[in-house]
């Protein structure tokens, strides 16, 4: 389907099983209404070779309705846009120059996400949104942080210059505010040169509802509603419109399909995250047999086999929050497929414990939970974070803003948010933080709003943290491979001292074995006794309460540890700083 470039030509092919006739026109006819009329076939598509059509023509299909009407309609399958309600471009994928590029996507258990907006991340210049050419000049800045994926909030073309993103217009096109295809195409190739993989963030729950030319595409409808692409019934609505796609149609599928896999084909995308995947397998996102959408989950298990099959470094991530192993279960086992999925047993209870005003209040057992949860026996089917695109805005903010309101710099903003930070990139899981955690961004999260990159100098600090952190969790100090293991089990929990400490270990043993002590109250311990793994010294690879990090904190003086043995267990006694954390192993 779409505008295909060929050794002669384009092939131009569209889907309008109702229309009466179907004309095509553009720059490369003048723009001559029915100088250029398709052929139908028998499966309802309409189809022309043109030798005049060259890529960066634009064009428009004239679809012709049985009851008289001519619809001006944009491509469904259009890779490039002049805007939103412009025309469709023709874009040959074969002429985009990839070099070199032979990037592999990290091992699951070796990433570190960093979600991005393309629009507000790095701004070209004030009151015009950022592009994927500005996001590339700051791709250093993550390469020194250590992450090793970014996940790129949905970047189709949309309705005006701003949005978050989850409101596709035209899905297969690039936001020509953001650059066009070959712009995301340099931002992938850029990544990977920075040893950085995409996830990108596709929306099937629905489509628009704005500037939405699949809507009633050939003119027929039933109830008003939507048309060949979408349902025609109760099952139309969705939170966003009444623009469901119709999971059920053979030609919505592969609709979908084809957008799902040209990411990955055309691209080089390294994996994708869907976005609300409750409103795909479920009318209304609940778990009422009455409003399951079989057709929607079977899709998903159709899109995730197939990827793991063809791709099978990649990474598809659900957004479903409902805590549900299925989604993170194999096809072949009836689950839908996803590699992982976003943990909210995580997020909720460690943001809630940051946030609450009195430390007593702090549920020490919530965050144990927190950490030791996990899907379909597995520490990394989970992604978990503290911050993220919803978790910062509709009526919350940043971490940081939420403990001191209008006042992120102060002590406790910064001595909390570390402490949240630290746990995300310690816990087992993919870990995941959002633009400008690392900066102590303040309020909330805006799409005209762009990341303040002015307080680097003055958090340069603060985002050493996150880097040593970041560090820790990839063991590119070479003593902390356990955080990237399966293992993790809780040695040490004190509800008055609100205290926890943690084992996580890949195969155990000096350089692996890794323990973490975290500190939820005001208050400080000079040896506090804790139960170790194993004998021996414990030496501290990271103590967030130094100075370097942040001129506010105490510096804290901790040491290594040599453990004791009771008679039962070997205990070493460890420092640890008020809203401190402290990481340790052995040699």
């Amino acid at each position: 389907m779409g505008a295909v470039v060929g050794d002669r030509g384009t092939h131009f092919r569209v889907w309008a099983p109702n229309a009466q006739r179907v004309f095509v026109t553009g720059t490369f006819n003048g723009g001559v209404d029915r100088a250029h009329p398709l052929e139908r076939d028998d499966n309802g598509c309409w189809s022309i070779d043109l030798d005049a059509a060259a890529p960066g023509d634009e064009y428009r299909y004239l679809v012709h309705t049985t009851d008289g009407r001519v619809l001006s309609r944009n491509d469904p399958y259009a890779l490039a846009l002049t805007n939103s309600i412009g025309n469709s471009i023709i874009y040959d994928h074969c002429a985009f120059d990839w070099g070199d590029d032979a990037f592999q996507t990290p091992a699951w258990n070796d990433l570190v996400i960093y979600e991005l907006h393309v629009g507000s991340f790095h701004a070209r210049e004030e009151g015009r949104p950022g592009d994927f050419h500005s996001a590339i000049a700051r791709l250093p800045y993550l390469r020194s942080l250590g992450v090793t994926a970014v996940e790129v909030m949905p970047p189709f073309e949309f309705a005006g210059d701003y949005s978050w993103g989850y409101n596709p217009a035209h899905p297969f096109a690039i936001e020509q505010a953001y650059g066009g295809p070959d712009a995301f195409k340099s931002f992938v190739k850029a990544c990977h040169h920075n040893g950085i993989a995409v996830i990108l963030d596709v929306v099937y729950n629905h489509f628009g509802p704005g500037d939405l030319d699949l809507w009633q595409f050939d003119g027929w409808s039933e109830n008003d509603k939507g048309g060949i692409y979408f349902y025609n019934d109760w099952r139309s609505s969705t939170p966003w419109g009444e623009t469901r796609p119709d999971y059920g149609r053979a030609e919505v599928q592969q609709y979908i399909r084809d957008n799902a896999l040209m990411w990955l084909e055309q691209f080089r995308c390294d994996g994708l995250r869907m976005d609300m995947i409750p409103y795909i397998r479920n009318v209304h996102a609940n778990e009422d047999p009455n409003d399951h959408l079989h057709d929607g989950y079977a899709l998903l298990q159709q899109i995730n086999g197939e990827i793991a099959e063809r791709f099978p470094r990649a990474l598809t991530i659900a957004e479903d929050l409902h805590g549900n192993d299925f989604v993170t279960g194999a096809v072949v086992d009836g689950g839908c497929g996803f590699g992982s999925q976003w943990d909210a047993d995580f997020v909720h209870p460690v943001r809630n414990a940051l946030i609450v005003v009195n430390d007593d209040d702090r549920d020490m057992d919530a965050i144990a939970h927190a950490l030791t949860r996990r899907y379909n026996n597995d520490a990394f089917r989970r992604v978990i974070y503290t911050e993220s695109h919803d978790e910062v805005a509709n009526g919350r903010a940043r971490v940081a803003e939420e403990i001191s309101p209008g006042a992120v710099d102060n002590y406790y903003s910064k001595k909390r948010a570390a402490l949240g930070v630290a746990l995300v990139l310690t816990a087992p899981g993919i870990p995941m933080l959002f633009q400008g955690q690392p900066l102590l961004e303040d309020k909330w999260f805006s799409d005209t709003d762009p990341v303040d990159w002015s307080r680097f100098s003055e958090m340069k600090g603060f985002v050493r943290l996150h880097r040593d952190l970041v560090n820790l969790r990839t063991n590119r100090t070479g003593f902390t491979r356990g955080l990237a293991g399966q293992h993790v089990s809780i040695l040490y929990l004190n509800h008055e001292q609100k205290v926890l400490a943690f084992h996580r270990w890949m195969e155990g043993g000096p350089r692996d074995s890794t323990v973490v002590v975290l500190n939820f109250r005001d208050q400080a311990h000079d040896a506090l006794p804790l139960p170790m793994p194993s004998p021996g010294t414990w030496k501290v690879r990271l103590n967030s309460d130094w100075a370097g990090y942040d001129e506010d904190f105490n510096d804290h003086e901790i040491h290594d540890s040599a453990t004791y043995d009771d008679g039962e267990y070997w205990y070493a006694p460890v420092g640890l700083a008020a809203y401190g954390v402290v990481v340790l192993s052995q040699d």
